[in-house]
């Protein structure tokens, strides 16, 4: 029979030690200085991404800004909402450990080091000692110990003396005072501080936000429409610790709900309490910026019903159950308008279109338009522009019309706030309206159009048509001149005319009639010839004998330059050119009196300066009016305003933690800067050949946390002070 084998060695202990080493060597990282240093490095960096990058922006904004690849890093990386991101949070809660761990490791030495006198230094220690000096003096080492740390107890040092025995070198009085030693506290309280700071903004954060989507089944909203058909599993309840969101209230309207912005939608929050808005007020300074606004505003307490009015202002918050409650800013309310319809190219007699702003009505054929999507997006009754002289040019050098582009053009005198007043002719050019046409793909244009005329020294007022194609673009502005009856009627009739061939026909005809006799048909065809292929050129069409069709993209003047380049010689460009525009004013302006003609109007004086004025800054404009991407132009006919005020509400039992940090970080660098911790040791033993203690011999030594002129002062000093006849140490 035979015994069964010995059992193999367990590997219990040598894992067991692995696994202790592992975590050793962790707990010395986090509790490292070093990997706290680098982890508020990281969070710098991060928050300088957060300043410089916009956050929370539109995905179409960061598509336009940074291209289709980046904009999706950046998304993916949680860069547009970089203080919410998950690992940011991660990295914060990683610093409050670290920190956390390295003030528990290192407190207990910081405060024994404050504790101790170090007494027991070695003599020989004296020599490496920033600050020395020796003296002989009269008496017992004993005695002179005892008034040496009586002087420098009335100095403000703390002192310790202790007597060594032993051999005659190394017997005597060692005298170990100390002062400054809170500059250690200054070291513990600042840590402490940063702790308190990232405790707080943890708290005062997404956290609960996170751990209420992870836990409580929560997701963030991305639709549209009424509050009150958001279901229950996009709200959070009134227990939430802390929050800080957004509420709109219209006047006249109440809302008790605040719109949390997340980085991937919203969250709705459930008040408390539900906020009315009586009226809102706002001033502004001559430059039409805002001074002051306010909110009359009545608060309705869920719990009770008791209502209670109060009023609400920029930096005065409300505070109701704990929850702050912030003007932050205003915005329409829902202000209902009236667009009129007005075509370009051809004569429109359309019903104007009525909506509210935040809103959007249907067009389409019935107002010369696909079919679209007419979005009410802004209403702006006070415009406060500057349009002095000195921002308009130099006198007598007027402007460049054909500058339609607003950063370019107009944005050197529009702009309010941006310039010295001193310099500044500032008023209120009326009312303005911004609407987007979207097509059925999704796709927007935007609009803005001023309702009143405005003079920009382009020698008659003129009405400003903005467009632009994305948000990140500066709108650019078609300038439709002003005519005798105070609208635009007369330019339009011309840009409709100038698109119907029959129409320009009977211009030119008009035109050749006036400049050539009938004795002269020859030269009436050829002038006709020329006057007919001009206005084709301008019109963005090309004549034949047969009549004018459509002929691609050119128009305006840039068309008619691109002929006289291509067909005329280089020598003969300038004079063939000035032949070319004095044709084509001359049909135009026949091709304005036809079109007022149809319409009833009285013609104009072509000697008339307002009449010539009128005309230099349309032809611009009608050449212009070809890049306008919509045959249609709504105008604001009417409105009625409805202001309303957006509320921050603010929860945050977060900011004491944060108030307690701040302190604790202003008295500690406060003590790190201005408290020096000083250690002094002053050595007595009998002098060599002095009998019955009538001498001694004394060593002094001081050491400083920081070695400055100050420190070397304070030593010579207590030098000049406690040994009267020193004789310094080389």
């Amino acid at each position: 029979m035979t015994s069964a084998p010995a059992p193999a060695p367990h590997p219990a202990p040598a894992a067991h030690g692995h696994m202790h080493a592992f975590w050793r060597g962790s707990y010395e990282l986090l509790s490292s200085m070093r990997f706290a240093i680098a982890l508020l490095t990281v969070i710098c960096i991060a928050s300088v991404v957060g300043t410089v990058m916009r956050q929370h922006e539109p995905l179409v904004n960061y598509v336009n800004a940074f291209g289709p690849f980046w904009a999706e890093l950046f998304l993916t990386l949680q860069l547009n909402a970089v203080y919410s991101a998950w690992w940011f949070v991660l990295i914060l809660a990683f610093l409050v450990i670290s920190t956390s761990l390295c003030i528990a490791r290192n407190t207990p030495k910081y405060l024994a080091e404050m504790r101790r006198y170090k007494e027991n230094i070695r003599i020989g220690s004296f020599r490496a000692m920033p600050f020395r000096a020796e003296a002989r003096l009269a008496g017992a080492p004993g005695d002179l110990a005892r008034q040496l740390g009586q002087a420098l107890v009335q100095g403000g040092w703390k002192v310790r003396l202790q007597e060594r025995g032993g051999r005659a070198q190394e017997s005597g009085w060692m005298v170990a005072a100390k002062a400054g030693s809170a500059n250690k506290i200054g070291y513990i309280a600042t840590h402490g501080a940063i702790v308190m700071i990232c405790l707080g903004g943890l708290v005062d954060g997404d956290l609960w936000l996170r751990m209420q989507t992870w836990l409580g089944n929560k997701e963030p909203y991305h639709g549209t429409g009424m509050l009150a058909d958001v279901p229950a599993k996009h709200r959070l309840g009134m227990d939430n610790p802390s929050y800080r969101g957004n509420v709109m209230v219209g006047e006249g309207t109440r809302s008790g709900t605040a719109l949390l912005n997340v980085s991937n939608g919203i969250l709705l929050q459930e008040l408390p309490f539900v906020i009315e808005l009586k009226k809102f007020d706002v001033e502004y300074y001559s430059t039409g910026m805002p001074r002051l606004f306010a909110s009359d505003v009545i608060i309705y307490d869920r719990a009770t019903g008791a209502a209670s009015e109060h009023r609400i202002e920029v930096n005065h918050p409300l505070r109701v159950h704990g929850v702050d409650i912030f003007q932050s800013s205003f915005d329409d309310g829902g202000s209902r308008v009236r667009l009129r319809p007005v075509g370009l190219t051809r004569p429109l007699q359309a019903e104007p279109v009525d909506g509210v702003i935040g809103e959007q009505a249907e067009v389409g054929t019935a107002q010369g338009l696909p079919e679209q999507t007419l979005e009410f997006a802004e209403l702006r009754v006070l415009n406060v522009e500057n349009l002095s002289e000195a921002a308009r040019g130099a006198p007598g050098q007027g402007v460049d019309v054909r500058k339609v582009d607003l950063r370019s053009s107009i944005d050197a005198r529009l702009g309010a706030g941006n310039k010295s007043t001193r310099t500044q002719d500032l008023r209120n050019v009326g009312p303005s309206i911004t609407y987007r046409l979207r097509d059925a793909s999704g796709q927007a244009i935007e609009f803005h159009n001023y309702m009143l005329p405005m003079d920009l020294g382009d020698g008659v007022p003129v009405f400003l048509l903005g467009v632009r194609e994305s948000l990140v673009e500066a709108f650019s502005y078609l300038r439709v001149p002003q005519d005798q009856e105070g609208g635009m009627q007369s330019f339009l009739g011309m840009l409709q005319a100038l698109h119907n061939p029959q129409q320009r026909v009977r211009a030119v005809d008009r035109y050749v009639n006036q400049a050539v006799d009938d004795d002269r048909p020859d030269l009436q065809e050829q002038l006709r010839l020329s006057a007919q292929r001009t206005l084709d050129l301008f019109a963005g069409a090309s004549a034949s004998a047969s009549g004018a069709q459509p002929a691609g993209s050119e128009a305006g003047l840039i068309a008619v330059s691109r002929f006289m380049e291509q067909n005329v010689p280089a020598g003969e460009l300038e004079r063939a050119s000035e032949v070319l525009l004095r044709i084509l004013n001359g049909v135009l302006f026949e091709l304005l009196q036809t079109s007022r003609a149809d319409a009833d109007l009285p013609a104009l004086d072509p000697a008339d300066p307002a009449t010539q004025e009128f005309m230099r800054v349309a032809v611009f404009s009608l050449s212009d009016a070809f890049f306008y991407p919509e045959p249609v132009v709504f105008t604001l006919q009417d409105f009625d305003q409805v202001q309303a005020s957006v509320f921050q509400v603010t929860k945050a039992p977060g900011r004491y933690i944060v108030y307690l940090g701040c302190l604790f970080l202003m008295v500690g660098v406060f003590v790190m800067l201005y408290v020096r911790e000083r250690r002094l040791w002053i050595w007595l033993q009998a002098a060599a050949g002095a009998t019955d203690g009538e001498a001694s011999q004394a060593s002094m030594a001081m050491s400083s946390n920081r070695k400055t002129l100050e420190s070397q002062r304070e030593f010579d000093q207590l030098r000049e002070r406690l040994l009267p006849d020193p004789t310094p140490k080389a």
